[in-house]
């Protein structure tokens, strides 16, 4: 393989899952913004009203909006390149073993900058105060008070923990069904039907996992991290089971299964439409 051949390879690995990821991202984040302001202050242990009901719905939009392009194309270029690094040297019956590992590194790199943006954004969700506070200001705010890795970083393993179950169903889901369709019509599938696959995998995939993202949120807006530090998802979980039974862990389940549900449909059909756009312009 020549050079010029080796730098095509290589462009047509990474480049179109990174661009395809950053236009799914952005896109999918920016529309369904509200759905998850609903969700974060179902979610708040100060209840939906105190939290800012519906208003302000949008606050917080500027800091998802600057940080979802690199998040996702983070997420999908790396979990592209793991896949077809690996898949040659595992059976076809492992495949959606290499998905789910696939879908592990992806997921946390992306929580390097994902964590971050959550801290600042559900703060400014859940912030009803007379003046607004800026995501930067947040920040600085948490990283004045607890420092880098409990201020910055609240949350980190329990965004992991949460992130990587969904990633887990929802990426072999989507692949899974993808795959019917095709074996279904001669090995070929739209973006169109992409798109209803990766609906149905996003929807089932935030379902299960919602106590786990009731537990993240409730970590992240919790102010003080000397009174919070013992906090833990299984502990949480257990004492929301406590107070409100199986329906309290499911607090806010119907936005984020909706979200999930129209976000899976805009995310992965712009995902695989920028994606295929991009590799055949490359292959020219």
């Amino acid at each position: 393989m020549g050079v010029t051949e080796e730098k095509r390879s290589i462009k047509s690995l990474y480049l179109p899952p990174l661009l395809a990821g950053a236009m799914a991202g952005f896109s999918v984040d920016v529309a369904l913004y509200p759905l998850d302001t609903i969700k974060t202050r179902l979610q708040s242990a100060q209840g939906f009203q105190k939290a800012g009901g519906f208003n302000g719905v949008y606050r917080g939009l500027l800091t998802v909006a600057s940080t979802s392009m690199p998040t996702t194309a983070l997420f999908f270029v790396s979990y592209e390149a793991t896949k077809k690094l690996c898949t040659p040297y595992v059976n076809a019956q492992y495949t959606p073993l290499v998905h789910m590992f696939a879908a592990s590194v992806g997921e946390v790199l992306a929580c390097v900058i994902r964590v971050p943006t959550e801290i600042a954004k559900q703060r400014k969700q859940t912030y009803v105060g007379p003046k607004a506070r800026s995501s930067i200001s947040i920040l600085l705010e948490a990283y004045k008070a607890e420092g880098f890795r409990k201020g910055v970083y609240r949350g980190f393993l329990s965004t992991v923990a949460r992130d990587l179950p969904f990633s887990f169903i929802e990426l072999p889901v989507w692949e899974f069904l993808k795959t019917t369709v095709k074996n279904h019509n001669d090995g070929q599938i739209s973006s169109l039907q992409s798109a209803i696959c990766g609906s149905i995998a996003g929807g089932f995939a935030a379902a299960v996992t919602t106590p786990l993202d009731l537990a993240k949120t409730r970590i992240m807006l919790a102010e003080d991290y000397a009174v919070t530090r013992k906090l833990r998802i299984k502990p949480i979980l257990v004492s929301i089971y406590m107070e409100s039974g199986v329906r309290g862990l499911f607090a806010g389940v119907t936005p984020r299964l909706t979200g999930f549900t129209i976000g899976g449909f805009v995310f992965f059909g712009v995902y695989d439409n920028t994606k295929n756009f991009f590799e055949n312009f490359l292959d020219r």
